[in-house]
């Protein structure tokens, strides 16, 4: 079986026999570059900072998933804050729709770690180390370049470093301080997280690079959807440019488009496409090709903005299109509901959240003086920082204490500390005759004393007898 060859490749960062094309752009500082690059180092001033940044005795972001609390700026969330979290991931996405919607895929070019590690830190570190385009595509051919292998080494212990930074919001300074200090035997598991991270991280930035953001990265692919023919791109006026053709250097005079047809934003491009085409998906709006055609506008004293932001319908009708439209209004709308029913959870949320569960096993059990035997759970999520004490007690639905019932709790008042989760197994006996279709209500009553008290309705079950309640 044979196959035909594409006759244009089918990714930008792949040749067409199916090879992989390593992408070596050309650095083209411009007002663009300086701008990402003052918004880059900012960004992993940010990053490497706010782990090491506390709010009220807490980090200020730590997603401690073994213990499935997630703190944000003093604010700890547990798993019962199943609503809150819902609605922080619900505005997320509702502002990154809202991003987009507007500027297209600036967070991609601007705002990503990968497009910022990797364009101002470690492709700098390669053009240092191996020199330019050229000279990297020399290094290509050579089987075993020794500035290749520096270059590698020194990527090694940045991304040991990336790493231990990326860890810390997930496991938290101090403890992640105490496994880079101490043996790794002493504790084999924190150190196979960090060896399986650098490991991670070196390859992407090694060897993965633009196939994060071609490949594996789902919002390229959520860009056609998530955009519209008012969003902000970098775009190619091709009413300007075409037909495309050499600069006669003696006079300067231009016979055909603005475009010179120079290459110089296919040269710059860290994904390998050729924006002239139009908008494609490889585009990460990083405005490197508008520095370069700038650059080159300015050399034949040509007008700046061949290569632009603007949109798909100022490019073809050439006026500004409208700010407010459907999808700006509507996201913004969606993002103050979402604000106003988090609020609102935030205030009913208590200094505490109690559940009831029912125990595990049996529903009930016989005791020998022929009193049935519950097992109940109580759990009690402590949500402000002070501890709280617990009162854990029974009545009905009325109020009332129930004196035929027995509760049995090995701690009570319960012990909860601040921010922390506490679970207890209580036992409750009662009659058998006080069952009526083998159901009893009650409601479990637990109390601080002071702030808080829950009343949750509870099923005992025992042996059917009597009338259904």
């Amino acid at each position: 079986m044979t196959f035909r060859a594409p006759d244009e490749p089918v990714l930008s960062t792949l040749n067409l026999d199916g090879t992989r094309r390593w992408m070596r752009p050309v650095l083209q500082p411009g007002q663009f570059w300086r701008r990402r690059l003052l918004t880059a180092w900012g960004l992993i001033a940010l990053f490497v900072g706010l782990p090491f940044l506390h709010i009220g005795g807490k980090p200020s972001i730590l997603l401690d998933l073994p213990s499935r609390e997630f703190t944000f700026f003093g604010v700890t969330l547990l798993p019962t804050d199943s609503v809150l979290l819902m609605l922080l991931m619900l505005a997320i996405f509702v502002s990154i729709f809202l991003l987009t919607a507007l500027y297209g895929r600036v967070w991609c070019g601007w705002g990503c770690p990968q497009t910022v590690y990797l364009e101002f830190v470690f492709r700098p570190i390669e053009r240092l180390i191996e020199g330019n385009r050229k000279s990297q595509e020399r290094l290509d051919k050579q089987r075993f370049p020794l500035r290749r292998w520096l270059k590698f080494a020194v990527y090694a212990v940045l991304a040991v470093v990336v790493a231990n930074v990326f860890l810390a919001y997930f496991v938290g300074v101090d403890d992640l301080m105490h496994w880079i200090k101490g043996p790794p035997h002493d504790h084999p598991a924190g150190f196979a997280v960090i060896a399986a991270t650098s490991v991670l991280m070196f390859l992407d930035f090694a060897w993965f690079r633009d196939q994060m953001c071609v490949v594996a990265c789902p919002y390229a692919r959520l860009q056609s959807v998530l955009i519209d023919r008012k969003s902000l791109i970098v775009a190619y006026d091709s009413r300007r440019g075409e037909p495309r053709g050499k600069l006669e250097k003696t006079t300067l005079e231009r016979k055909a488009g603005d475009c010179v047809d120079c290459g110089a934003c296919v040269t710059t491009c860290p994904t390998g496409i050729d924006i002239r085409k139009g908008l494609q998906l490889e585009c990460v709006g990083c405005t490197q090709c508008i520095d370069a055609c700038d650059t080159v506008m300015d050399r034949i004293k040509r007008p700046r903005g061949l290569i632009r932001y603007t949109s798909q319908e100022e490019m073809e009708t050439g006026k500004r299109p409208r700010i407010l439209r459907p999808r700006v209004v509507l996201y913004p709308l969606l993002l103050l509901v979402i604000a106003g029913l988090f609020a609102f959870a935030v205030a009913r949320r208590g200094e505490a959240e109690v559940t009831v569960l029912r125990g595990l096993g049996d529903p009930f059990s016989m005791q020998p003086d022929g009193q049935v035997a519950n097992q109940v759970r109580v759990r009690v999520d402590q949500h402000g920082d002070e501890d709280g004490k617990y009162t854990i007690a029974l009545e009905d639905a009325a109020g009332k204490q129930l004196p035929d019932v027995t509760l049995v709790v090995p701690e009570n008042p319960l012990h909860v500390r601040g921010g922390q989760s506490v679970t207890t197994i209580a036992f409750v006996l009662a009659p058998a005759s006080s069952f009526h279709g083998g159901v009893r209500r009650v409601v479990v009553k637990v109390s601080d004393g002071e702030k808080q008290t829950s009343k949750l309705p509870f099923s005992l079950f025992g042996p059917a007898g009597g009338a259904a309640p």
